[in-house]
C-alpha cells in the first residue's frame, strides 16, 4: 500500500477532479465510485464494466481497503451476527450486526482500540493503536452485507473507539455512506458515541448534522465519573452537559444519554435523584445498560430492582429512561471481547 492512495476515502468530486488530470471521462469516475461505494468492491478486476487498461491504471496509484473476516459469531438466542475484521495491515476489529423490525442495524468500530481507559470497557485494554481510514468505516458495512446478503438501513458508530478521537475520518465516513449516489443511509439513521470530547461536540454542532449524538455518561456527578472515566478529568460532567444541550437545541436532535448500571458504582436513588435534575428539560432520552462482564475488571452489573428504581426516580424529573435491549448476550456481543480474546489466544501460542 506504499504510495498509494486509498481511493475508497475520496468523494466523487474529488474522484472526478483525479480522472480529470488523468484525462478521463467523469463519467468514468462515477462508474467506479458506485463500484466503491455501492458494491464494495475489495478489487479493482471486480469493476467489470471498467476496461482492464483503467483497472491496471488505478492499480497502480490506488489501493481499496477491504475489511476481511477473520472470525464470525451467530448468536442462537436472537440471530445477532458478530465480527472479527482483519485489516490490510493484520490489525483486527470488530462488528455487530443485530436484526430490529425496522431493518438491520451495524455497529462499526472507528479506531484499533481505544485510548480513553474507560473503566468497565474491553475496547480501551490495549490501548489504541491506529485511526480507521473512512474506508475502513465502510468496508465493514460493505463486509457484513456481502456476507449476510443483506442491506444494512441503520449504523451506530459504538464499536472499538471514540469516534470523536478521529474526527476527521469520522466526518468523511458520514459524508460518504449518507452520501446518495453511495450506500445513501440516512443521517438521522445513523447515531455517534462519545464519551465527551466536549471540543469535537462543538464542532459537531456547528455543522448541524441530523445524525443521533449518544454520550456515554455513566455517572451523575465528577466525583464517580472521573474514577471509571478519565476523560472526565478534562471535561467534567458540567461542562458536558452545557455542550450537549447546546447540541441538542441548535440542531433540534434529541441526545441518548448511556448509562451503564455498576452494582454498588452509580445505581443508587441518590444518582437517580442527581442525574433527573441535571437532565431535567434537556431534550433526552437515558440508555440503561446492565454493565457487561470483563473479566479484567471486577464490575457487577445492577439486579432488575435497582435498574427499575432507577427508571423510576428519573421518571419523577421527567426524564424517560429504559433499559437498552440486550442482544447476543451468548456471543459476547459488546465490542473489544473478540479482539481481545483473539489477543490473547495469540500471545499464549507465541509463548509455548
Amino acid at each position: 500500500m506504499k504510495n498509494k492512495t486509498d481511493i475508497k476515502s475520496l468523494n466523487l468530486c474529488e474522484l472526478e477532479a483525479a480522472f480529470t488530470q488523468m484525462a478521463l471521462p467523469r463519467f468514468r469516475a462515477s462508474q467506479v465510485y458506485r463500484w466503491l461505494q455501492v458494491q464494495g468492491v475489495t478489487y479493482f478486476d471486480e469493476m467489470t464494466n471498467v476496461s482492464l487498461q483503467l483497472r491496471e491504471q488505478l492499480a497502480a496509484a490506488y489501493f481499496i481497503p477491504s475489511a476481511q473476516i477473520e472470525r464470525k459469531l451467530v448468536s442462537q438466542i436472537d440471530g445477532t451476527v458478530k465480527y472479527l475484521f482483519s485489516l490490510y495491515d493484520g490489525q483486527t476489529v470488530e462488528s455487530v450486526v443485530m436484526q430490529y423490525k425496522y431493518g438491520y442495524t451495524i455497529c462499526v468500530s472507528t479506531q484499533v482500540g481505544c485510548r480513553m481507559g474507560c473503566r468497565f470497557c474491553a475496547s480501551t485494554l490495549n490501548g489504541c493503536i491506529r485511526n480507521l481510514a473512512a474506508s475502513e468505516i465502510l468496508s465493514q458495512i460493505h463486509a457484513a452485507q456481502r456476507d449476510l446478503s443483506i442491506r444494512i438501513s441503520h449504523v451506530v458508530l459504538m464499536g472499538m473507539g471514540e469516534p470523536l478521537d478521529n474526527f476527521e475520518n469520522v466526518l468523511r465516513f458520514l459524508e460518504l455512506v449518507s452520501d446518495e449516489n453511495g450506500l445513501n443511509i440516512s443521517a438521522r439513521s445513523i447515531s455517534l458515541s462519545t464519551c465527551g470530547i466536549v471540543p469535537k461536540i462543538k464542532e459537531l454542532t456547528k455543522r448541524k448534522l441530523q445524525i443521533t449524538l449518544s454520550v456515554s455518561l455513566h455517572a451523575p456527578n465528577d466525583a464517580i465519573r472521573s474514577t471509571i472515566m478519565p476523560v472526565n478529568r478534562k471535561w467534567g460532567v458540567d461542562t458536558l452537559l452545557a455542550a450537549c444541550r447546546e447540541y441538542a437545541s441548535v440542531t433540534g436532535r434529541r441526545i441518548s444519554f448511556e448509562y451503564t448500571m455498576i452494582d454498588g458504582v452509580n445505581d443508587s436513588d441518590a444518582c437517580a435523584r442527581e442525574l433527573g435534575k441535571k437532565l431535567r428539560g434537556m431534550l433526552a432520552h437515558v440508555n440503561l445498560i446492565p454493565v457487561n462482564l470483563v473479566k479484567e475488571n471486577t464490575f457487577h452489573k445492577s439486579d432488575k430492582v435497582h435498574i427499575e428504581r432507577f427508571i423510576e426516580v428519573l421518571k419523577e424529573y421527567g426524564v424517560t429512561a429504559t433499559v437498552r435491549r440486550t442482544l447476543g448476550a451468548d456471543i459476547n456481543a459488546s465490542c473489544g471481547q473478540l479482539r481481545q480474546s483473539a489477543k490473547q489466544a495469540e500471545q499464549k501460542e507465541v509463548s509455548n
